[in-house]
């Protein structure tokens, strides 16, 4: 969910990403407005592979989270423990695909030019460009896998009721199968109205990062973490101060504040509730006790679950290895799930 520091040295046990760009031409968003082009930025590893009917089968979708890039699936704590060899995505075996969602990264958002004039988008419009990458510029006609954290976690219970027959498996981390209410949406108009409500926004065409992007940077941090660990990095008044108003001068030169705007506004469009039947394939949802953004104490989770004919639910328990809602990303208290879900989704790739 929140912005990922710079990338440090690629680990040795798999092979550098190759990176991409495909051009989408007339693009219609769901409000009826038309951009002529946008751009998607991707990452790829490994190769695709095709089976006897020519379907590719071996090709597994990663979707990050709001604010976030591609670039987050190359911390060690991810890739590290996914991608090499005999790992649960060996980029050897998997062609994985990572793209740079709508509105984030290097792909078109508000930040490249027309600022809030940028078409409002919402998490349909962010999957259409996923499918139209997929489909038309990778020419991937199925998908081994959808995984995704946050945002993308939420992307992934939208892909299985939107196209059902695309995929053989899911495994949407960090996310309710539900619309935005409650705290979850009050903290993030919190983000949206402190930007867009600030007196030196100007309307979206400002020349210097506007002071509602502090308020912004503020909530990210606040809602990431656990409070223990919080308070370990936080013991006393002074240095709590000190961590906040580092963290919020890096952010406010990382982050552009039209962009984290829509990005936030952009979940406004999120209700699977009511399709969670059409769900198909085998679903892992998986989320951390910790997690502040959506807390087990709701029992959403559990209680949705029920309606994904092949949906299981996982709470990650509470430890001194989860770090709140960063859990989705830390794929050590995870990858036993997928190594799972793939045995159990076993295909022709797996056997080849």
């Amino acid at each position: 969910m929140l912005a990922v520091a710079a990338v440090g040295a690629r680990a040795a046990n798999y092979p550098a990403p190759t990176p991409g760009d495909y051009i989408i031409h007339d693009f219609h968003f769901q409000d009826g407005e038309m951009m002529p082009e946008i751009h998607v930025h991707y990452l790829t590893l490994g190769e695709p592979r095709r089976d006897a009917n020519g379907v590719v089968c071996n090709a597994v979708l990663i979707l990050h989270g709001t604010t976030g890039s591609s670039a987050q699936f190359l911390l060690p704590e991810f890739a590290d423990e996914l991608y090499g060899k005999r790992q649960p995505l060996d980029v050897s075996r998997y062609y994985l695909i990572i793209p740079d969602n709508l509105g984030h990264g290097q792909s078109s958002k508000p930040s490249d030019g027309l600022h809030a004039r940028f078409p409002k988008y919402g998490y349909h419009d962010m999957i259409e460009a996923q499918y139209r990458l997929l489909t038309e510029g990778l020419k991937v006609d199925h998908l081994r896998l959808i995984m995704g954290t946050s945002m993308g976690g939420m992307h992934a219970w939208l892909w299985g009721e939107i196209h059902p027959d695309f995929m053989d498996a899911l495994m949407p981390l960090g996310s309710l199968p539900m619309q935005i209410s409650g705290r979850n949406r009050i903290w993030r108009r919190v983000i949206i109205d402190g930007i867009r409500d600030s007196p030196d926004w100007l309307g979206g065409d400002y020349q210097v990062q506007p002071s509602g992007l502090r308020i912004a940077a503020e909530m990210l941090y606040f809602m990431g973490s656990n409070p223990v660990l919080r308070m370990e990095e936080m013991p006393t008044l002074k240095r709590s101060d000190e961590v906040l108003d580092r963290y919020v001068a890096r952010e406010m030169t990382n982050l552009d504040a039209n962009d984290v705007m829509y990005a936030f506004a952009a979940s406004e469009d999120y209700d699977p509730g009511p399709d969670l039947e059409k769900i198909k394939v085998p679903l892992v949802a998986i989320n951390s006790a910790d997690d502040l953004i959506n807390p087990p104490e709701l029992g959403v989770l559990e209680r949705e679950i029920k309606r994904v004919k092949h949906g299981k639910a996982i709470v990650i328990p509470y430890s001194d290895q989860t770090v709140g809602h960063g859990s989705h990303t830390k794929a050590v208290l995870w990858k036993k799930y997928l190594v799972r879900l793939l045995r159990e989704t076993h295909t022709k790739e797996n056997s080849d």
